[in-house]
């Protein structure tokens, strides 16, 4: 059985900031990454990964399952 659940976030203004400023980071690395699979002609997620991951990780401070996350959505783009 599948159960579905609405849920709607109430952050604290801090929390709040903290989601945007993670969301803006994903973004941004992910239209880096983009780029990377452009000009390295790249299109699969274990390949890209080989080529970003770590940049990623260093350069907009992400964790290894949200720079995961940004890498394979890149490539399903």
């Amino acid at each position: 059985m599948k159960l579905t659940v609405q849920v709607k976030l109430l952050p604290t203004p801090e929390q709040a900031a903290a989601l945007e400023a993670t969301l803006r980071a994903c973004s941004e690395a992910a239209s880096w990454a983009s780029g990377v699979a452009f000009e390295k002609d790249v299109k699969r997620n274990l390949a890209l990964r080989e080529h970003t991951y770590g940049e990623i990780k260093a350069r907009w401070g992400l964790g290894a399952q949200a720079a995961q996350h940004v890498i394979k959505r890149t490539c399903g783009a």
